[in-house]
């Protein structure tokens, strides 16, 4: 079929849909929820045979869902209507939560059911929920709802005395009482609106937005005041409650400017005065268990900064002196690597500099990974990636992945990004020269069974988030009982050959010379890009590569089967 997917923002959920739907066969473009007539023009456009709303903040107009068609995705269930299920969900602590694929009429979330699921509410934020769990439930209830289109069903009516509407949560409505809210209670109302719009609090006497929350499971200065910083720990603040304390890793001042960054960065001058507490917020840790080493690193995000990636590196490095011989690279759970922190970038005095700082931090760590020839390294991909954490995990002799992980290895859409990481080392090695000219042109997100057909990827696990860690465990356990010594012998003679042909020093080069264009040069796409994107710009129009409909040329090459 031909499915035209209309979205508010590229998210997460889009994404994978659009990697799903894909590989089933169907023909796919997107458009950008804009305004009714650019969704009119879309339409008329491309001619779907149905469209998809995953991610809309606005009505589908009447002109469009009276025509064809219209499937809308709510991360509710059965009977929830409003634009903040899944906030809600998180503040009432409900168990059990849902989603549901409705077909669009003119009332919001009022049209009758296509299909709905549910799963169990476990506790996280708002982002990772909607990362994981939702987006689960969405691509199983909509492959339903297509089934059912196809053979010709309809869908069953709502029952409208059932249903409840709630708006947005507001400011009230989770409001934190540091003298007595409960620190449960301070992590489920963070968390409720984590990463948007955050939750506005105190901090040192200034109005804050709060993020990235998480227990601390020791208590110390019981005599402080309740809602008192009272230490620091890499990039997070501890703040006292009234019966324990949290830890709060990023923070956005309530400024028309400000940016969410580290509460460590945006607090400075105060953060020197607190005591630390090193390691009691755990962003790299390694372990080690049946012989095989686990590096593990979760960044919020997925954003390595300088300093991330030179900690990662001491970090690695720390590693390999170790007698394991099965060395695994975890990344986070929502987010295995996403590479430069733009973020850190957009606040530093110079971002062009930090960018080459950046990208120079990163480049090492990449490097380092690659001339390892003493310990077999795998990247186990159990969260999305993209761009310079792509080619991270690829620097790995191996990478596992997770069925569900979406892949997104380009760097293009990022103004024009030519992109380091030794990408042009690592795709010809691992794809081959054709398949490392399609995915280096590509401007579309990968699946899993892409990547590995392409050479991304060398092993695909069908597992969910929390059974993906014990596969990647007895896989790499069956592994390290092995005799390694031929493998490494023979990887050790390889990277000697492949430096003797062309040394690392000169992919790094030449790919350096690109990015300090794209950071120092006259041409500011790259700036102004990440400005956009860091400061949540919405978009005025859908890039040519994902609205197929809207270019000739790309809509027969995606008809051929071939990517633009």
């Amino acid at each position: 079929m031909r499915i035209l997917l209309l979205c508010h923002a590229f998210n997460a959920l889009t994404q994978r849909l659009h990697c799903e739907l894909r590989s089933k066969g169907h023909e796919v473009s997107v458009e950008f929820d804009i305004n009714d007539a650019v969704t009119e023009e879309a339409v008329d456009l491309f001619q779907p045979d149905l469209l998809i709303a995953p991610f809309l903040k606005r009505a589908i107009p009447a002109s469009v869902f009276e025509a064809l068609p219209c499937l809308v995705v709510h991360p509710g269930p059965l009977g929830d209507r409003g634009p903040a299920a899944l906030d809600w969900a998180i503040l009432e602590g409900k168990k059990t939560w849902g989603v549901t694929v409705l077909q669009a009429v003119a009332e919001l979330d009022a049209g009758p059911v296509w299909a709905s699921r549910s799963f169990a509410l476990r506790q996280a934020s708002k982002s990772s929920l909607y990362r994981h769990e939702v987006t689960e439930a969405a691509v199983s209830a909509v492959f339903e709802a297509l089934d059912k289109y196809v053979a010709g069903e309809s869908p069953r009516p709502v029952e409208r005395e059932a249903s409840l509407w709630r708006s947005a949560p507001q400011q009230a409505d989770r409001s934190l009482d540091w003298a007595r809210d409960r620190s449960e209670t301070i992590l489920q109302k963070i968390r409720s609106a984590d990463g948007m719009p955050g939750l506005l609090s105190e901090l040192f006497g200034t109005e804050t937005y709060l993020f990235d929350a998480r227990p601390c499971k020791t208590s110390f200065r019981p005599e402080a005041e309740p809602g008192t910083v009272i230490g620091r720990s890499g990039p997070a603040l501890a703040v006292r409650t009234v019966d324990g304390v949290v830890w709060i890793g990023h923070v956005r001042r309530k400024s028309a400017k400000a940016i969410k960054l580290p509460a460590t960065a945006v607090f400075a001058a105060e953060a020197d005065e607190l005591q630390d507490v090193p390691g009691a917020y755990r962003e790299i840790a390694f372990e080690e268990i049946a012989g095989v080493g686990y590096l593990h690193f979760d960044f919020y995000n997925g954003a390595m900064g300088t300093d991330a990636c030179r900690r990662m590196l001491a970090a690695f490095e720390a590693a390999t002196q170790s007698s394991v011989q099965v060395l695994v690279l975890t990344g986070g759970g929502d987010h295995w690597s996403n590479g430069l922190n733009l973020n850190l970038i957009e606040a530093a005095d110079s971002p062009a500099e930090e960018s080459w700082n950046n990208i120079l931090a990163i480049d090492d760590l990449a490097e380092t990974i690659i001339r390892t020839t003493g310990k077999w390294v795998i990247s186990a991909m159990g969260g999305n990636a993209g761009a310079g954490g792509v080619f991270l995990a690829r620097a790995a002799d191996e990478v596992w992945i997770r069925s569900a992980t979406v892949l997104n290895p380009h760097y293009k859409d990022m103004g024009n990004l030519y992109g380091s990481e030794y990408w042009t080392y690592l795709l010809p090695k691992h794809a081959g020269p054709e398949n490392a000219d399609r995915i280096a042109r590509a401007r579309w997100p990968m699946g899993a069974a892409e990547a590995l057909e392409l050479g991304l990827a060398n092993r695909v696990f069908e597992a969910d988030q929390a059974s993906f860690a014990d596969k990647v465990r007895e896989a790499a356990s069956g592994l390290a009982d092995q005799d390694l010594t031929a493998r490494l012998t023979a990887k050790a003679v390889q990277r000697e050959r492949d430096e003797r042909a062309k040394p690392l020093a000169d992919y790094r080069e030449a790919e350096l010379a690109r990015m300090r264009r794209n950071f120092f040069g006259f041409d500011p796409s790259y700036h102004v890009a990440r400005y956009n994107f860091v400061r949540k710009v919405a978009k005025s129009r859908t890039p040519l590569t994902l609205a197929t409909h809207r270019s000739g040329r790309n809509a027969v090459r995606q008809r051929t089967g071939t990517v633009s």
